[in-house]
């Protein structure tokens, strides 16, 4: 991985070409993330970058993370994440990552927290098809259905599709086109969706497609 940054989703839009062609794009804020921390083979086992992303108010910290900002001597962020880079020996404590570390026409991978949608049925959860709501279908047509087990299992296999908890999980989308690099509102655009709720934390880094 050759770079990287934190952002925040702001949500969808549209951005027309000169030849009037629509591509549809998700609008990040992405930095200004300040490395609060270096980590190094000598001294932790492997390199690494640790940075923040947002503004905290001192309030709001606790002391051992204050002091770890304090250290560093760094404004306090609500959001730290590592960076396995492929360099960092010229990446300084103190320093800043922005947006104009990506340019329009790379291809990059961004990883967010899924919408969640609590707990949902088979039909949400999966796309299962209703049951037929004639006479006899009794209040079930939204169930699962038969689970096919008898005597021999006697049980029912793991992996099958049920009822449960929908969504709030990490997820990766790769290969997205950047659009567009607006440096002095700190904005990049990326062609199609990536996951979460506007809002939403999202990382985004240069994808191995784009090498």
């Amino acid at each position: 991985m050759k770079k990287a940054i934190l952002g925040k989703k702001l949500g969808m839009t549209q951005v027309f070409a000169e030849d009037g062609k629509v591509t549809p794009v998700t609008v990040i804020e992405a930095g200004p993330c300040t490395v609060v921390q270096k980590k190094t083979v000598k001294t932790d086992g492997y390199d690494a970058i640790q940075v923040g992303f947002a503004a905290k108010a001192e309030r709001k910290m606790n002391k051992p993370t204050k002091g770890h900002f304090d250290k560093a001597g760094v404004a306090y962020t609500r959001y730290l994440k590592e960076f396995r880079l492929d360099d960092i020996s010229k990446i300084k404590v103190g320093e800043v990552i922005k947006v104009d570390a990506f340019e329009v026409g790379e291809v990059v991978d961004v990883t967010g927290t899924s919408k969640g949608h609590g707990f949902s049925g088979v039909i949400k959860r999966y796309g299962f098809a209703r049951l037929k709501e004639t006479h006899g279908t009794g209040p079930v047509h939204r169930h699962a259905g038969s689970m096919g087990a008898c005597s021999s299992p006697s049980r029912i296999f793991k992996g099958k599709k049920l009822p449960g908890r929908y969504g709030a999980v990490k997820t990766t989308v790769l290969n997205l086109d950047v659009v567009k690099v607006d440096a002095e509102k700190n904005l990049l655009l990326v062609k199609g969706a990536v996951p979460g709720p506007k809002g939403g934390l999202l990382y985004i880094r240069n994808s191995v497609k784009g090498k």
